[in-house]
């Protein structure tokens, strides 16, 4: 397994490009943990708290497709390293006034979260320019789903170590200095400094007139609401059966099946096209989840979360692949942009929608919603089968590029974005 992963870090500037990235995300991904531990630092209520952490996230999901389609039409580091300064500058500043004014704190708290540089799309663009062969991409692309894993595992504990080592304040300027540092170090880079998209058709749309993209999207709205679902519905567990610590495990386990399940999915080469096997991997997903509502003891339950998470990283490898596959010439990192944007709203209507459900039905109706968004995700899936195994119209691989020095012949590998 170590042997196909090694083989990509080995190659030029990959894990430079890997670890900036990754580093450059830090702010974003620690967003809503550094904001709860400075408000309620600084006084302010949980309510408060939230409410900033949904501008910041709303901001973010509107910014990361907009920044996308601008790094399509002007590059990486024309685009990444000013928005990343950006979002640094904001985000000071709401570490410096805090929440008096409190119109102030929203609108710095806003704009970081715009102008979040689009790193993670940027660097799927990147992969194909950086390795020889499609089938290290697909392996790459896995690899970057298991080192989202790691991020969302240490970035939280990054954040409270700063916070009990120096304050709060002192965590948002660590990370967000960190933010900047690692989107330098992307944008520096001879890969990032070569890459450009290939000529697009002007349309207002960009990467939304695929309708391949688009029931792409429609599928990972509702993994997103799954997964959102079970962070509320593990709180709800939790209080029952052992608190904050439990809820910590149930986490763990979570994120622990995803880069297991992650790390052997991209160890292997895959025959067959994605699509089909995108459908077998949501179902297998969604078959994971159900188990979930018996609600056993902890430690069977944290067992039962480690299950769950196993088939999401390579779910979202797969998605990868044909994101890349139908996203319209020149429209690459918006495309994969969209992702991101259309799983973190998923997220944040499954957290919004169990809420209720848990309320009223207790935790077992709780842990129900997770696998009915995974069966309404392989719905889609299939009910949109056709558009998504039909060839992108107009997608000619280039003759020549000196961003793909495999020049691949498979229809919409990324030869035809020239990354």
């Amino acid at each position: 397994m170590a042997t196909g992963y090694l083989e990509i870090l080995r190659a030029r500037h990959a894990l430079r490009l890997l670890t900036g990235t990754l580093v450059g995300r830090l702010p974003n991904a620690t967003a809503a943990i550094a904001l709860v531990l400075f408000v309620r630092a600084a006084g302010g209520t949980y309510s408060l708290a939230g409410a900033l952490a949904a501008v910041y996230g709303v901001a973010n999901a509107v910014g990361q497709p907009v920044l996308g389609r601008l790094v399509d039409l002007y590059g990486q580091p024309r685009v990444q390293l000013p928005a990343a300064v950006l979002a640094a500058v904001a985000m000071t500043v709401f570490a410096f006034a805090g929440t008096d004014p409190l119109p102030l704190a929203y609108v710095a708290v806003g704009v970081s979260g715009l102008c979040a540089p689009p790193l993670e799309g940027g660097l799927r663009a990147l992969w194909p320019s950086v390795l020889r062969r499609e089938e290290q991409v697909h392996t790459a692309y896995a690899m970057d789903a298991v080192a989202q894993e790691v991020m969302f595992t240490l970035g939280p504990l990054l954040v409270t170590v700063c916070a009990a080592v120096w304050d709060a304040r002192a965590a948002l300027l660590v990370l967000n200095v960190l933010g900047v540092l690692g989107a330098l170090s992307v944008v520096v880079s001879p890969p990032s400094r070569a890459w450009r998209s290939a000529p697009r058709e002007a349309h207002w749309l960009g990467a939304l007139r695929s309708p391949g993209l688009l029931a792409l999207l429609g599928a990972f709205l509702f993994v997103g609401i799954a997964l959102g679902s079970i962070t509320v519905a593990a709180v709800s567990y939790a209080d029952g059966h052992g608190g904050d610590a439990v809820y910590g495990w149930l986490m763990a386990g979570l994120g622990l099946g995803a880069l297991v399940g992650g790390s052997v999915y991209g160890a292997r080469q895959w025959s067959g096209v994605p699509e089909r096997r995108l459908r077998v991997l949501v179902a297998l997903l969604a078959v994971c989840y159900v188990p979930l509502m018996l609600v056993p003891g902890a430690v069977a339950m944290v067992l039962l979360s480690v299950v769950s998470g196993v088939f999401l990283a390579p779910c979202i490898a797969c998605a990868f692949i044909l994101v890349d596959r139908h996203a319209p010439r020149g429209t690459v990192t918006e495309a994969f942009s969209w992702l991101v944007t259309t799983f973190t709203v998923g997220a944040s209507v499954g957290t919004g929608l169990t809420g209720p459900v848990v309320q009223a039905g207790g935790t077992v109706w709780g842990f129900a919603v997770p696998g009915v968004a995974g069966a309404v995700s392989l719905l889609v899936l299939l009910g949109t089968g056709r558009v998504l195994a039909a060839p992108v119209r107009g997608a000619v691989v280039a003759a020549s590029s000196e961003n793909d020095p495999n020049r691949a012949v498979e229809p919409r590998f990324s030869s035809t974005d020239r990354a």
